[in-house]
């Protein structure tokens, strides 16, 4: 793996592309290129901000980058100054409204911006008020209006004030008509590069976008402000405090720049994962309170209580996540919770009704089977959520209500960070129900919050160190068979776990409740193969670990996953794969990390295309 410490540190947010130009050649052309270096990271809508004949000309579009370029046909803008973007939807629909450039209502001021800005419904309607008319249902627009009533005459200065208003995790990029020889960027969580050229630099969210016109960049850390010139950069902090940047030489080819240097999407997606379930949280989770809340949600605690049972509906790799929400909806919420096969659900005549809550889990929001049992459970008078990663989409539309996770476009086959959002927005559903509903205590929502607070950050340490992991997959890679097993949520891992290892390794594998061992699994065991074991659940941690020993008396390699501080773990397992010590609702979310990772070394020791896996595709759109 090719080093970049700022992907690898954060975990990189595919939300969203930036492209930003300034110097002696046109804007426009390039901008158009580096967002088509950019389609990778997947989106809905692109568009353009030039500086020309001394005002800001703004262009974009819903839809793929050909719709803009088409649109331009015929008059392409003309100047020196320009920023671009691809957006992917997290506030309001893909729509011509809704793409970027956002701009103030004169549009003197425009910026572009990755990220969510956790406080803009109380800013935006603090600008309301002051007379400023938004156009946009998105969180973005508020940045260009708050620049237009902060605007002292000073473009630095204004950027300094507005950040220091402003919540949440952002990549952001100005331009003022005022200022037109300069752009001025600034990042928090998001990664945002600088280009270095001779009379010209050049802005963007990744490496592909500036990788054909310059190899030298700056790479910005969070809390930077970056005014660039044709002729330089200017660095410095929030306080005006200088900083001095270390040139970073980019020696990769095209492609590798597309993965941010990993060797496939799909590990670059897992190591994206912190950063995944940092902004699932966002505006979700109150640390400082301590609470679980959904300001997109309109439900009150009356209608909960009336909810007589849920219906979990899913496919795949999402199905898995259902599974775990039903534990964590039954145990936290006390609501009792099925769990369906989406191509299932329609035609066993389910006992829907009024009382029912529906819950469908889909990462693209067009899963076909997903999709007509939405539809038939509100043909049966069932109040319906959508748990969806795209803004927009069919099931997103059609479901009452939306919980959107905030994972970024998956480009890897097989799912990791979506199904790591989707079990933390079912664990923070199940609190916040859990809440309302009376049946969680205060005390018990703040020990789960205060745990998640940890969660990216134990995550993050975790990737840190997977050599033990790639020594398991080359060992054990060319087994043909598999097994996985665990008690109550373990054993809900464990089915993604299997998953994972046959549909990217090809690697016949299983996932048992531990406790059918003697109900014929054990026939199975045979010396030699592979059993992986979870055993995070303390509740039913001594009968785990007697199933252990049970395929290890049959001469199975046992690979077990357990707590940091489980040494008793070591007398019966061949080897042993240690998480943080969590709560025992949080280690899904830590648990499935190595079994992803086992899932992708052992692919790459068989040679598989780990990205692209025979027969399957990312999006099934068809029953």
């Amino acid at each position: 793996m090719m080093p970049y410490t700022l992907q690898r540190r954060g975990g990189l947010l595919l939300m969203c592309g930036i492209v930003g130009y300034i110097g002696n050649h046109e804007a426009a052309p390039f901008l158009l290129d580096g967002m088509s270096k950019l389609e990778y990271r997947g989106y809905d809508s692109a568009g353009i901000a030039v500086y020309e004949n001394n005002s800001i000309r703004v262009e974009k579009c819903v839809g793929r980058l050909d719709a803009l370029r088409q649109k331009l046909a015929d008059n392409m803008p003309v100047g020196n100054v320009g920023i671009g973007h691809t957006r992917w939807a997290t506030h309001g629909r893909p729509s011509d409204r809704n793409a970027h450039p956002h701009t103030d209502s004169s549009g003197k001021f425009v910026v572009v911006h990755n990220g969510i800005i956790e406080n803009y419904l109380g800013l935006k309607e603090e600008l309301i008020a002051k007379g400023h008319e938004f156009l946009s249902e998105t969180d973005s627009e508020v940045v260009a209006h708050l620049m237009a009533d902060q605007y002292d005459g000073d473009f630095e200065e204004t950027v300094k004030k507005v950040l220091k208003l402003i919540k949440g995790s952002y990549s952001l990029v100005f331009m003022c008509e005022y200022e037109p020889d300069k752009i001025i960027c600034t990042k928090k969580d998001n990664p945002l590069i600088i280009g270095l050229g001779e009379g010209e630099n050049f802005i963007a969210s990744d490496i592909p976008a500036i990788i054909n016109h310059t190899r030298r960049t700056f790479i910005m850390s969070d809390g930077e402000i970056a005014t660039v010139t044709a002729d330089g950069v200017w660095v410095q902090d929030i306080n005006g405090t200088p900083i001095s940047k270390k040139v970073f030489v980019v020696n990769w080819n095209a492609e590798a720049a597309e993965k941010g240097g990993f060797e496939h999407f799909m590990l670059k997606e897992i190591y994206e994962q912190p950063k995944a379930l940092r902004d699932t949280m966002t505006s979700r989770l109150d640390a400082a309170a301590k609470t679980i809340g959904f300001p997109e949600l309109n439900w009150t605690a009356e209608e909960l209580r009336e909810i007589n049972k849920i219906f979990i509906v899913a496919c795949g790799t999402a199905y898995h996540a259902g599974i775990v929400g039903k534990y964590y909806l039954e145990q936290l919420a006390r609501v009792p919770v099925e769990v369906d096969i989406a191509s299932e659900f329609r035609y066993r005549d389910p006992l829907v009704d009024g009382n029912s809550l529906t819950i469908v889990i889909s990462q693209s929001g067009e899963t076909s089977d997903t999709l007509a049992a939405l539809r038939e459970a509100k043909r049966l008078g069932s109040r319906t959520l959508a748990v969806t990663n795209v803004v927009g989409s069919s099931i997103a539309r059609e479901a009452d209500q939306v919980v959107y996770t905030y994972a970024g476009p998956e480009i890897a086959v097989a799912s990791t960070k979506a199904y790591t959002t989707q079990l933390l927005a079912m664990l923070m559903l199940a609190i916040y129900v859990g809440r309302l509903r009376g049946s969680m205590s205060a005390e018990r929502e703040q020990e789960l919050v205060r745990g998640l607070t940890f969660v990216p950050e134990q995550i993050h340490k975790m990737l840190e160190n997977v050599d033990q992991i790639k020594v398991f997959a080359r060992e054990y890679g060319s087994s043909e068979d598999a097994f996985f097993l665990g008690r109550s949520l373990d054993y809900a891992v464990a089915l993604e776990g299997a998953l994972k290892l046959k549909e990217i390794s090809y690697i016949h594998a299983e996932a048992y409740a531990a406790g059918e061992l003697k109900h014929g699994t054990l026939a199975l065991i045979v010396s030699g193969v592979p059993v992986i074991v979870l055993a995070t659940q303390m509740d039913v941690y001594d009968k785990t670990v007697s199933n252990l020993q049970e395929v290890k008396a049959r001469e199975a390699v046992v690979i077990a996953i357990g707590f940091e501080g489980d040494t008793s773990l070591e007398k019966y397992a061949d080897h042993v794969i240690y998480i943080p010590r969590t709560d025992k609702y949080l280690a899904p979310l830590m648990a499935v990390l190595p079994l992803q990772l086992l899932a992708y070394y052992a692919a790459l020791t068989r040679g598989c295309d780990v990205d692209k896996p025979r027969n399957l595709a990312k999006s099934v759109t068809v029953e």
